[in-house]
């Protein structure tokens, strides 16, 4: 009796401290959360890098412009410090707007029809009366290779290739079809191409051309390539079928500058206990130039400068260092998230984690995470105080581009989940804009990262 009443004991001992870390956690996550629901900034933080300051290309005035504005905004924040890191980045301009159009030949009034595109990043200029010649549709790179130089030879490649419309999880069936906005023109010109035109990543059917980056090797002659809407190719694959003879006109004037210099934005919270310990949040602050970057990726940093807002605000002192970071060029090159994991080392810094948010503002679900077997565990068993504010999924894979470079140093890296569904709707358009963001979506966003890195800092992921 007496060792049965001692086992009972012992079992109390452990169980009641488990219960009352239980009982603190969801109260300082319920706190974060109604700070941010009430009080959030990070609408208002949008507001005004979006609108005030606009698409921030690597390299631009207004990619300068941004790297000001944060310093003073995470200063506001109230972080106890603030610095830049210096990068070197591409510096590529879009120049007077694009130009597309095809010529019918089926009629005897033959037809002139617009087409809506863009050029895609990195890419060269058209001649500058532009570039015209029929068009061979492919909607594979083996389709393309069957078809060889005979029949590639100074043609314009169209690569019709659309998202999978029966993929559950959107970045799934965009990185199928992103290879061809990517490696597309590179792989048109080995059979002799004159230029590509790209089908845009999206799964809706409308007339905005989505922009990205794409890549020349450097074994192949640089060609021009543009972006051309859903419904641009739609109408350009139904004319093609009755007409083989239609030629494809298109018209860029922009150009690749020597690179500039950059900065990434680093706002601090001194932790509680003195260590070189650092936990790091962050968002990319460069944006495409045909919108204003409001989901991609403005979204991401105005929620990691509202950590530390929150963190500053409810008097929470943690026990390690926290960062917000708003990354430079991550849409052309990663050069901000290489510097910062390079800087790490080299400080000797230790990361415990590192988060990002760059999949838009939408509703958080949950973090996918690219983790040791023992962190992903521990994230895991959290899921019971992240299920009252909407955070189920902590299974998915994947990290972040910008926080990547960090993993080769064995760091944890961990991407807010937003719904995905709405997010390829604006991604790289003109209609990334402050007014196609939710309020609450964004700031319960911001509240998740928030109370992430509370849990963190107090339990680690070990």
């Amino acid at each position: 009796m007496r060792s049965k009443l001692s086992f009972l004991l012992l079992t109390i001992s452990f169980v009641i401290p488990i219960i009352n870390w239980a009982q603190t956690d969801s109260a300082s996550i319920k706190k974060i959360y109604n700070e941010a629901l009430s009080n959030g900034k990070s609408y208002s933080n949008l507001d005004y890098l979006t609108n005030k300051i606009g698409g921030r290309l690597s390299g631009s005035p207004q990619a300068q412009k941004a790297v000001e504005w944060t310093f003073k905004a995470m200063k506001e924040a109230g972080a106890d410090t603030v610095f830049l890191q210096e990068c070197m980045v591409p510096h590529w301009v879009r120049g007077e707007k694009e130009i597309g159009k095809m010529v019918t030949s089926n009629s005897k009034n033959y037809e002139i029809v617009p087409l809506p595109i863009c050029a895609l990043g990195g890419s060269i200029a058209t001649p500058a009366e532009g570039t015209s010649s029929q068009v061979v549709e492919v909607k594979t790179f083996e389709e393309l290779a069957k078809l060889g130089k005979d029949k590639i030879k100074n043609k314009i490649v169209f690569f019709n290739h659309p998202m999978d419309p029966t993929q559950i999880e959107t970045f799934d069936a965009y990185g199928d079809a992103v290879m061809f906005r990517w490696a597309g023109a590179s792989e048109a010109a080995k059979y002799g191409a004159v230029g590509v035109v790209v089908r845009s990543c999206t799964l809706t059917q409308d007339d905005n051309p989505h922009t990205g980056t794409m890549h020349y090797r450097d074994s192949v002659t640089k060609i021009p390539a543009c972006a051309i809407s859903t419904n641009g190719a739609t109408l350009l694959s139904s004319y093609l079928k009755t007409d083989k003879n239609l030629q494809f006109t298109f018209k860029m004037s922009c150009q690749t500058l020597p690179d500039a210099k950059s900065y990434n934005v680093v706002g601090e919270i001194r932790g509680n206990i003195k260590s070189k310990d650092y936990i790091v949040v962050g968002g990319h602050l460069d944006s495409w130039d045909t919108g204003k970057g409001a989901n991609d990726d403005g979204s991401g940093v105005v929620q990691s400068i509202e950590v530390i807002r929150i963190f500053k605000t409810l008097g929470i002192k943690p026990k390690c260092n926290i960062r917000a970071v708003a990354f430079m060029n991550e849409e052309n090159g990663g050069s901000g998230g290489k510097k910062y994991a390079e800087l790490a080392k080299l400080n000797n810094e230790k990361h415990i984690a590192a988060i990002e948010s760059d999949e838009g503002s939408f509703t958080p679900l949950g973090f996918s995470s690219d983790a040791t077997p023992q962190a992903k565990a521990k994230l895991k068993s959290w899921r019971s105080l992240f299920e009252p504010y909407g955070l189920y999924s902590f299974d998915r894979n994947g990290g972040g581009s910008d926080i990547a470079p960090l993993k080769e140093s064995g760091v944890p890296c961990i991407e807010l989940l937003p719904d995905s569904q709405r997010y390829f709707d604006y991604h790289h358009t003109p209609i990334d804009i402050f007014e196609n963001v939710n309020k609450r979506e964004l700031e319960l966003g911001a509240a998740a990262m928030t109370a992430l890195i509370w849990m963190i800092s107090e339990h680690g992921l070990q």
